[in-house]
């Protein structure tokens, strides 16, 4: 399994179209298989902060879901907005959860 952390944040003027940019690749995402990833974006308590997690089965799904062409137009348009500084990447292993992510 293969678990992603982003953390960026972006100037007040772009909150609205990051989320709808957001959304979109989200409707996107739905459409496809969903038992081989989890995919969850939080918008922080200081209203411009935005955490996205994603838990994918394998890479070859994380290579997937990277190329859908809403989530790269997101990223574009976000990458282009002027961040408030570099997206922090943090690749992450689980310690332990409630749940079994993926029937393997």
């Amino acid at each position: 399994m293969i678990v992603v952390k982003v953390t960026y944040t972006v100037k007040p003027g772009f909150v609205q179209q990051n989320m709808d940019n957001i959304k979109s690749f989200m409707s996107d995402f739905k459409k496809m298989d969903t038992k081989n990833f989890k995919y969850v974006s939080y918008l922080c308590e200081d209203g411009k902060t935005f955490v996205h997690l994603s838990h994918y089965q394998n890479e070859h799904i994380q290579k997937e879901l990277l190329q859908v062409p809403s989530f790269l137009s997101f990223q574009k348009q976000r990458d282009d907005s002027a961040l408030e500084g570099l997206p922090k990447v943090e690749v992450m292993n689980v310690a332990a959860s409630s749940h079994d992510f993926f029937d393997d």
